[in-house]
C-alpha cells in the first residue's frame, strides 16, 4: 500500500517538542527512526564545533598535507599511473606536500595495537560531537549551500555528514599521549539516511550531532542527526547511520579500534541495534540478485510485466508495446562525467567520499526530475557501498537510472566507475540508492530486458525497505 507525501513528514511537528532548546538538547539525544530510547547527558561538557573547522581538525589528527606537489618532469609523486594527466604547478618548499605527509605517516605503524584488548574501552558519550552550520547567524556562508529553489543543497549536507562521521570515529579512538592518530579511518558504507522534512531552510542555523553507536573489531557504526533552528526550537531534519572502517597509517590493512562499553539499558539497546544492522546488511547482501535468483513472487512480477507489454496483434515475443502512463527503463536514465582534481582530495589524498556522494546525488536528482517532470524531494539514501577508492586524476563516470516508481515515489540507482585511460578498463567504485518523492504522480517505469528486470526488482526491494523504515 502506498504512503502519501503528507503522512511521510507528519512526525516533524510532534518531534519538535523533543528538541525544545539547546539546554534540553544537552540532556537528551534521539537515536534515530527506530524508536530507541533517549540518551541522557550525552552533550554534557561538549562545545559545538564550527562546520568549517571539521576538515581542519581531521588534517591535524592525521598530519595531512596542505599542498599537492608534482615533480618538475610533470608526474605526481604518488599514484603516478592514475595521475599522469594532472597538470598542477610546483608548490612552495616551506609547506608539507602530500608525498612528504604520507612518508611521515609510515612511521606511525609502531603505534598500532596488536590486539583490540590492548586498547582502552570507550563510552558512547566519549565520541559525542556537536557541529554548527550557522546559516542564519553567519549569512556569508549561505552561498555555498544554496540551491535554485532557495533551500539548502542536500549534496553539501552529505559532504558535512561524511566529514563529521570520520571525526566522530577519530574522537572515539583518540589516545591522549599521541598527537597524531596512526589510524586511517574511512567511510565504508552509508547504511541509511532518512529525512523528516522536505525542505531545509537556507537562513536558519543547523546543528549536527552524533556519536559512535556500535563497534566491531576494526569497524564502527556512527549515528548522526541534523536539526534546524526555528523560533527558538531545534527540530529534527534527518537521521543518518554510517559505517566506518579503521586501517593502518598507509590505508592498506585493517587496524583494531577501541571497544565500546554501553553504560545504560538505553545504550545497550542502541548497541544491540547496531549488531542487528550488521546482520541485516549480511542478509541483504546474501540475497542480492547478483548472487541469487529472484523469489517466486518476484518472478511472477517480471512475467506479468512482460505479458502486459506484448503486442497482442502479433504472436512474437520480440514485439513490445509500452502501456499508458509508462516509460521504458532505457529512456529513464542520465549520465555524467567528473574529472577528479586535487582540490577534492581527502586527508589521505584520495577523492573525498562526500564529494562522490554529492555528485551522485545531484545526478540522481536530475534523473528523477527528468522522469517525473516536476521537482523531486529526497526521502531516503541507503546502502551506499564504497567498493574502492577514487584516485586524484581519475575520470569518474556516473550513470543514473530510475529503477522503480510507485505513485509519487521514484527509486534511483546511480552507478559510479573510474576509467583507466592506459588499460581502457572500467572499475566500479560505488553504487548509490536514492528514494525521491515528486510533486506529481510519476509514470511507471517498465523494464524490457532481463538485466533491466533485475534492476527493477532491486529498486523495488530498496523502496520497500525504505518505506518499512519510514
Amino acid at each position: 500500500m502506498g504512503i502519501s507525501s503528507e503522512s511521510l513528514f507528519l512526525p516533524v511537528c510532534r518531534l519538535c517538542t523533543m528538541w525544545k532548546l539547546p539546554s534540553f538538547l544537552a540532556r537528551t539525544l534521539t537515536s534515530g527512526t527506530n524508536g530507541l530510547p533517549l540518551l541522557p547527558d550525552m552533550a554534557e561538557g561538549h562545545l559545538p564545533i564550527h562546520v568549517n573547522n571539521v576538515r581542519s581538525r581531521l588534517r591535524e589528527i592525521v598530519g595531512a598535507s596542505t599542498n599537492w606537489r608534482v615533480h618538475s618532469e610533470g608526474k605526481v609523486r604518488s599514484s603516478a599511473a592514475a595521475l599522469r594527466g594532472a597538470r598542477i604547478g610546483l608548490v612552495k618548499t616551506e609547506h608539507r606536500d602530500h608525498v612528504q605527509a604520507m612518508q611521515e605517516r609510515k612511521a606511525l605503524h609502531t603505534l598500532l595495537a596488536k590486539r583490540q584488548e590492548d586498547l582502552p574501552p570507550r563510552r558512547m558519550k566519549d565520541s559525542y560531537l556537536e557541529v554548527i552550520l550557522p546559516l542564519g547567524s553567519q549569512p556569508q556562508i549561505r552561498e555555498k549551500y544554496l540551491n535554485v529553489y532557495n533551500s539548502v543543497r542536500f549534496g553539501r549536507i552529505l559532504e558535512d555528514l561524511d566529514s563529521l562521521g570520520v571525526l566522530i570515529c577519530y574522537t572515539h579512538t583518540k589516545q591522549e599521549a599521541q598527537p597524531r592518530s596512526p589510524l586511517s579511518i574511512v567511510t565504508a558504507l552509508v547504511d541509511k539516511i532518512n529525512l523528516r522534512k522536505k525542505v531545509v531552510h537556507p537562513d536558519c542555523d543547523i546543528k549536527f550531532t552524533g556519536n559512535v553507536s556500535w563497534v566491531g573489531k576494526t569497524s564502527m557504526e556512527v549515528k548522526m542527526h541534523m536539526l534546524q533552528l526555528h523560533d527558538g526550537d531545534y527540530c529534527p531534519v534527518l537521521d543518518a547511520t554510517f559505517v566506518m572502517v579503521a586501517r593502518d597509517p598507509e590505508n592498506k590493512r585493517p587496524a583494531f579500534v577501541n571497544p565500546l562499553i554501553p553504560e545504560s539499558p538505553e545504550e545497550e539497546e542502541i548497541f544491540k541495534q547496531g549488531e542487528m544492522n550488521k546482520l541485516k546488511r549480511i542478509d541483504f547482501s546474501t540475497a542480492s540478485l547478483l548472487k541469487m535468483a529472484p523469489t517466486a513472487e518476484e518472478r511472477n512480477i517480471v512475467h506479468d510485466i512482460f505479458l502486459n507489454t506484448l503486442d497482442t496483434r502479433t504472436v512474437s515475443f520480440r514485439s513490445r508495446v509500452l502501456p499508458p502512463n509508462s516509460v521504458w527503463m532505457e529512456d529513464a536514465k542520465l549520465k555524467g562525467l567528473q574529472i577528479c582534481h586535487p582540490q577534492e582530495r581527502n586527508i589521505f589524498n584520495r577523492i573525498f567520499g562526500g564529494f562522490l556522494m554529492r555528485k551522485a546525488f545531484e545526478l540522481g536528482w536530475a534523473t528523477a526530475c527528468s522522469c517525473g517532470g516536476s521537482r523531486p524531494f529526497i526521502v531516503s539514501v541507503d546502502d551506499i557501498m564504497f567498493q574502492r577508492p577514487v584516485e586524484v586524476g581519475s575520470l569518474l563516470l556516473l550513470s543514473g537510472q530510475v529503477c522503480y516508481t510507485e505513485k509519487n515515489y521514484i527509486q534511483v540507482r546511480v552507478h559510479s566507475e573510474v576509467y583507466d585511460a592506459d588499460t581502457r578498463e572500467h572499475h566500479t567504485t560505488n553504487i548509490f540508492h536514492f528514494t525521491f518523492i515528486s510533486e506529481n504522480e510519476v509514470p511507471r517505469v517498465v523494464p524490457k530486458t532481463y538485466g533491466e528486470s533485475m534492476l527493477y526488482l532491486d529498486g523495488k526491494r530498496h523502496f520497500a525497505a525504505t518505506m518499512k523504515e519510514i
